[in-house]
């Protein structure tokens, strides 16, 4: 018997959750009593949902469970930045990795129109942007990082621009930035909105469960999953935990989880936006620093600031991390727009990336009936989409250049354990801070 000790909980106040149009909805039942399933998938989120999608598409007449321990669009799937990255985040410049590219270009591409397409079919209201994304340096010494991307797309053959000075300030709205390099197929989303739009979505085939924590995991044939007055008996078991996958006890030393934190202002006033954002298209920026500071204008007139990194042992944060994040946001968000400086906060909340060290995903079989899909590397909606979808596939024995490829780039780096592995993070990330200079 597998006992899980280690639980998600809600950190913080969830900005996108909160203020996305189906707050409050019921989606799914809490688990009580004892049921029979084909599949039981743990965790819904892009890539918990996305295997149950393609399942219940090349299985039509299978029972299907999803659960998971918070309501959808809490996890880590609504906790996010908000960005359907077409271009991957950690191009190489080096020739060699060129069509390496290309084919996680052509994978994460897949993943936003099979998204578009169920946002549209399901009229999910999800604040969907075909916005781009810019890459932005305010720093000297980082706008070499810019130009190191630069060279990536050129070899790759991508699409974007390069700007600069008053032609920058005109699309973001700020004089901050020194540089940035925009690409132009990304898309934007509040991500909690798109995920609880997909799983309410969801065929009749797919019984969703929410607030419903797996305490215990007795392998076997068939498997079954305990609940807190409940339990599932199924053939097959899919953990997409995320972070957590390692209580689950077929997985162990692999994954890196780092705890970061977002904020989301109150909205801007129609004088605000006439007087600073005038003419101005809702963007998003990540930094050509890997410790940078991620920001969104929103649709709705507000400003969305992610940074500050840290390890956190327990897989939660607390408020002593809350607070110093929300310190962290401020001087940030005040550096940026010093004309908005009066705007609160509405909501500050902290989430997990969950990353391993050569950027490869856990894809793989476990042990009979039982499959293992985590680690997208803060580039989930994308990933863990077209992830889920080959995973449906691969469990299904369908073969293609696609799942190859996946497949042999599905061997995560070992990591140390506790408390080296903890140790490590720390000075890694404090070194990385400390290099991000004005671009935190």
């Amino acid at each position: 018997m597998q006992h899980i000790h280690k639980f998600p909980i809600v950190d913080g106040h969830l900005g996108w959750y909160e203020t996305s149009p189906s707050c409050g909805r019921k989606l799914g039942e809490r688990l009580k009593g004892t049921h029979d399933f084909d599949y039981a998938i743990i965790g819904a989120g892009y890539t918990g949902v996305a295997v149950a999608q393609r399942l219940a598409e090349l299985h039509p007449q299978t029972r299907i469970a999803l659960v998971d321990v918070l309501g959808v669009g809490q996890g880590t799937s609504g906790r996010n930045a908000g960005f359907v990255i077409d271009v991957p985040h950690n191009l190489d410049a080096s020739k060699s990795d060129v069509e390496h590219d290309r084919k996680l270009f052509e994978l994460n591409t897949f993943a936003i129109e099979r998204l578009r397409s169920f946002k549209d079919r399901h009229a999910i209201d999800c604040a969907w942007q075909d916005a781009g994304k810019y890459m932005s340096a305010h720093e000297e010494s980082n706008i070499a990082g810019l130009k190191h991307f630069e060279e990536t797309l050129k070899l790759g053959g991508f699409d974007y621009q390069w700007l600069e000075g008053a032609e920058l300030k005109k699309r973001l709205g700020t004089s901050y930035y020194r540089a940035a390099v925009y690409t132009p197929g990304n898309v934007l989303i509040n991500p909690s909105s798109l995920i609880r739009g997909l799983a309410h979505a969801l065929p009749p085939s797919v019984h969703l469960f929410e607030n419903s924590a797996v305490v215990s995991c007795d392998y076997g044939r068939p498997h079954r999953l305990n609940f807190l007055g409940g339990s599932i008996r199924a053939h097959t078991v899919v953990q997409t935990t995320s972070s957590f996958n390692e209580e689950f006890g077929h997985l162990s030393n692999r994954l890196a989880p780092i705890f970061t934190y977002a904020s989301l202002s109150e909205p801007l006033t129609r004088d605000e936006l006439d007087s600073h954002f005038k003419g101005v298209e809702a963007w998003g920026t990540t930094s050509a620093h890997p410790a940078g500071t991620t920001v969104r204008f929103t649709p709705d007139g507000r400003i969305f600031v992610r940074n500050t990194l840290n390890y956190e042992r327990s897989l939660n944060s607390n408020p002593r991390g809350l607070n110093q994040a929300w310190e962290q946001h401020r001087h940030s968000f005040e550096a940026r727009f010093p004309f908005l400086a009066h705007k609160t906060f509405e909501y500050t909340w902290g989430g997990m990336l969950c990353m391993t060290l050569n950027h490869q995903s856990v894809f793989r079989q476990s042990a009979e009936g039982v499959y293992t899909l985590v680690g997208c590397n803060g580039v989930g909606v994308a990933k863990g989409t077209y992830l889920g979808y080959y995973m449906a596939e691969y469990m299904s024995g369908l073969g293609s250049k696609r799942l190859d490829f996946i497949l042999d780039n599905a061997s995560p780096s070992w990591v140390p354990p506790d408390p080296l592995k903890g140790l490590g993070a720390a000075v890694r990330l404090r070194h990385e801070s400390g290099n991000a200079g004005g671009d935190i």
